[in-house]
């Protein structure tokens, strides 16, 4: 068979691209293949087996559309396009997301596409639940809370809040940060698959959570509604207002719907109750509509009955592997906390070695040290001795010195005593000399009193032997011959005898007087000059004393 034989009979195709919420994915296909064998494929690639949830959707004229599993690809209306794209999203929601979602990739496609219209705000979210749901996202990601490795700004570029409630708060990044690492530390050891499931589990409280709404009008005068449809049932809501539908119909109380054009009819199961009956802008509304109705109905019903083989096959399946999960999770803490107490303990030993070695490196220096304090000790000791050898030397002398001093001192307390003796002696003496002068004075004043006196009576007596002399013999000094029978002339003779005689005894006791006054005089000198040296060796051995006292 040749080449060009076997290029004729390769069949045609096309070309998609299948957007899932964190990936894409281009396939070949086959010009006849059906919308099921398009999504069979996506299915088979993504190892996805509850398949009964999820669609492919198209967005053609501004409107979103599933693409139908039992019509040829290309024969639908979708986008002239080279890949064609189409989303691959979740199309029905479960009730009870833990009981139905069973396989972890089944989960992780609802988390990421529930996590992505809450950030949308196509459902809308408390701030405080938005925060809770944040941490649990931030633990699907980055795993358990580690303050050394998860530093301020590692959720920075990271979008886990809705940007309503970013702008209804006037905080800082840093500050939703700060408040999601509070919830997010408090999660520690909840694996990838729980944190997901924790926040699904949440999520779909919300009320809008998997309900898809539609404009409707409740006649043809186009009262504008919102009508939605869910896992539940049908519900109808006002315009401005998509938490609290004015009214329901469950599954469970639907007999029929049907649609006529742009009118959809919804006949309850009770048929005495009102038929409801609305308009839609579009036919391709209606028959939206009715697919998503259809879906979740049989969704519905589906629940209620006993599960089929496969169904009890895949819960059994995800039984064991949550328990298998749960016991490698069980496995990997332990062995994460065991890694844990061993890092703790390897970071103790080396704390430990690092001290070890900074207490031996400290030990060696205080060796160091010692061995110079040592040797320095040795030189100082060698110092101290030889100091306390001039210390002996300087004792032995400053005892000799206070030996020579305690002499000194007994010669000079013997001197001062024998000094303050001759001072009393001194000053007996001075005081005998000034009572002796005070006498002598008293007694040459008495003695020139009796010399005046004498004289004074010898000038009366020779003024009288003259005036007798006068009287008696006035030829006398004519005549100055005298006679030797005359003894008037020798009695004269002998009074002037006596006179002359009182005039030398006179003489001879002035002569006295005067000496003793000078010899006085002399002894005066000399006692000051002795009192003067008296003062000078007193004042000297108070100086002595002085000394002696310093040292």
């Amino acid at each position: 068979m040749s080449i060009r034989g076997l290029k004729k009979k390769q069949p045609k195709t096309f070309k998609v691209k299948i957007i899932t919420v964190d990936a894409e994915m281009e396939f070949s296909c086959e010009m006849k293949w059906k919308g099921k064998d398009l999504f069979d494929l996506v299915c088979r690639a993504l190892g996805l087996r509850e398949t009964w949830f999820f669609g492919l959707q198209y967005t053609i004229k501004g409107m979103c559309t599933w693409l139908k599993m039992d019509k040829k690809v290309l024969d639908q209306e979708i986008p002239k396009e080279d890949p064609i794209s189409f989303n691959f999203l979740a199309k029905f929601y479960p009730e009870k997301v833990e009981e139905e979602l069973l396989q972890e990739i089944t989960q992780h496609l609802f988390f990421l596409q529930v996590k992505k219209q809450i950030l949308d705000e196509e459902i809308y979210c408390s701030p405080e639940a938005t925060v809770l749901l944040a941490s649990y996202a931030v633990q699907a990601k980055y795993g358990d809370y580690d303050p050394n490795f998860h530093e301020p700004g590692f959720l920075a570029h990271d979008e886990l809040l809705p940007k309503r409630v970013l702008r209804q708060y006037q905080l800082t990044a840093e500050m939703w940060e700060e408040k999601i690492t509070a919830w997010y530390a408090e999660h520690r050891g909840i694996a990838r698959d729980e944190a997901e499931m924790n926040y699904l589990k949440i999520a779909q409280d919300l009320e809008m959570y998997g309900v898809n709404y539609f404009p409707i009008a409740q006649n043809k005068n186009h009262t504008d509604l919102l009508l939605g449809v869910d896992a539940k049932g049908i519900h109808i809501y006002s315009i401005n207002n998509r938490f609290s539908p004015n009214k329901s119909f469950e599954w469970s109380a639907i007999r029929n719907i049907s649609y006529s054009e742009k009118e959809l009819t919804i006949k309850p199961l009770d048929k005495k109750a009102e038929v409801f009956k609305f308009f839609s802008s579009q036919l391709k509304v209606n028959k939206l509509i009715l697919q998503l109705c259809i879906g979740n109905h049989d969704l519905f019903m589906r629940r209620r009955k006993v599960d089929s083989i496969e169904i009890q096959q895949m819960k059994a399946q995800a039984r064991e592997e949550k328990a298998r999960k749960k016991m490698e999770n069980q496995r990997l803490a332990r062995e994460k906390q065991l890694r844990e107490e061993a890092e703790r303990a390897k970071e103790e030993l080396e704390r430990r070695l690092f001290q070890l070695e900074d207490e031996a490196r400290q030990a060696n220096e205080a060796l160091l040290r010692s061995q110079e304090a040592a040797e320095l000790l040795a030189e100082k000791a060698q110092i101290a001795e030889e100091e306390a050898k001039l210390l002996a030397q300087n004792a032995a002398e400053a005892e000799q010195e206070r030996q020579r001093l305690e002499i000194t001192a007994l010669k000079t307390k013997e001197e001062k005593r024998l000094m303050e003796q001759k001072m009393r002696e001194a000053e007996l003496i001075a005081v005998k000399l000034v009572k002796e002068s005070d006498r002598r004075a008293k007694e040459a004043e008495h003695l020139k009193q009796d010399l005046h006196e004498a004289r004074e009576a010898e000038r009366k007596a020779k003024q009288k032997l003259l005036d007798i002399t006068r009287l008696n013999y006035p030829h006398m000094v004519k005549y100055p011959q005298y006679s030797p029978t005359d003894t008037r002339e020798a009695n004269f003779d002998k009074g002037s005898i006596k006179l002359d005689l009182k005039d030398i005894d006179l003489k001879r006791l002035s002569f006295e007087i005067e000496k003793e006054r000078l010899d006085y005089l002399e002894k005066s000198r000399k006692f000051e000059d002795r009192l003067k040296e008296l003062k000078s060796e007193i004042h000297a051995l108070k100086l002595e004393e002085k000394q002696s006292g310093l040292y």
